[in-house]
């Protein structure tokens, strides 16, 4: 992987697939990678420019303090500064929707497009909030076998999480906090998503455990451009991952009818 320190001395890992095609970030979703999106370089890498970051706190990209899904999306747009890229369009899934979303508010002339995958513009519920906080704290306490099985039915539904159980168990008890505290303690966006005037897909899977439907349907409703939104039966939270092989024509078409 390579690695940018931004101006706020940040160190941030990204994989550049290259190519000469239209500009396309990855974001991946809370717990995962930048490798979470083989299936997407796979499927799509031949006619675009692909490039995967580790969000903060993920993967090779470290977290020392605590932090928010903007210091996250400021982290995204440092890496297309290095790289010299002006414009591009953003696919996030679950937290790297949230990440996506933010960018398009912060550098709107930079974003061209969002495909956001099993995400909400809205704050965590309340309930699930605190839910999800214990869930860590149990982690932390008893280790990661105690809640491991629970955390992969949450985010991958019946899919195999044998690539990821064993990353998930090496994560250290200070980063989970500073992890969870930024998905659980954002605010939400969708007052503000009115402003983000460019093409928009939205993706949700139809047995997703951690978002009903509903939170999808808001983000279509408040996005000014979205599409309808696309409902695959059967899918489960981490949906680029889990169910690629519906996901991908819906990605294919979108990105070549507006990129």
């Amino acid at each position: 992987m390579a690695t940018v320190t931004t101006a706020e001395g940040q160190r941030v890992s990204y994989v550049d697939h290259g190519g000469d095609g239209p500009a396309v970030v990855l974001l991946h979703s809370f717990l995962m990678d930048a490798t979470m999106w083989a299936p997407q370089v796979k499927a799509l890498g031949d006619r675009h420019r692909l490039i995967a970051i580790d969000e903060r706190g993920h993967g090779d990209t470290p977290a020392d303090a605590p932090f928010d899904h903007w210091d996250v999306a400021r982290d995204t747009l440092a890496v297309l500064d290095e790289l010299k890229i002006g414009r591009a369009a953003v696919i996030g899934t679950s937290q790297g929707g949230f990440v996506a979303l933010r960018m398009a508010l912060l550098a709107p002339g930079r974003v061209t497009a969002l495909a956001l995958l099993g995400t909400s513009g809205e704050p965590e519920d309340e309930q699930v909030s605190d839910a999800y906080q214990q869930l860590a704290e149990v982690w932390i306490a008893q280790g990661p076998g105690s809640v491991i099985e629970a955390v992969a039915k949450i985010c991958l539904g019946d899919y195999d999480p044998s690539e990821w159980t064993p990353k998930w168990s090496e994560v250290e008890p200070e980063r989970l906090r500073l992890i969870m505290n930024a998905l659980v303690g954002r605010e939400g966006v969708l007052d503000q998503a009115g402003q983000i005037d460019v093409p928009a897909l939205v993706l949700h899977g139809a047995a997703d455990l951690a978002y009903p439907v509903g939170k999808a349907e808001a983000l279509v409703a408040a996005l000014p451009k979205a599409e309808p939104l696309v409902l695959v039966e059967g899918g489960a939270h981490f949906l680029s991952l889990t169910h690629a092989a519906d996901v991908n024509p819906h990605l294919e078409r979108f990105l070549s009818a507006n990129l």
